[in-house]
């Protein structure tokens, strides 16, 4: 993890402000490593302060989060009889004209 992710405070403006676009840049790659619990508790609390304040991060965050579900619940169901014979299929072809070379 780059020392952007190891430290807590990363020049949000004042109070009351509205990020610049370079802290919305920092803070969503930080969001990755905050979906994936990859953040220790303070940088946690930090990008959960940003996005209670940045409702354009805070979509990103929820897109993200979504794809991420998404992605993770189409991995874990097993593909259907048909394509994991077509696949075996493919690759037995493969290795007998790799065999036959």
């Amino acid at each position: 993890m780059s020392t952007a992710h190891q430290h807590g405070d990363h020049g949000v403006g004042a109070v009351g402000e509205d990020p610049s676009e370079a802290d919305c840049a920092d803070y969503l790659e930080r969001i990755v490593y905050f979906l994936d619990n990859e953040l220790d508790d303070a940088d946690c609390a930090v990008v959960r302060e940003h996005l209670d304040t940045c409702n354009p991060c805070l979509q990103r965050f929820d897109l993200q989060r979504t794809v991420k579900a998404v992605v993770a619940r189409s991995c874990s169901e097993p593909a259907p009889t048909d394509l994991r014979d077509r696949v075996r299929a493919q690759i037995q072809a493969v290795q007998r004209r790799l065999a036959e070379s």
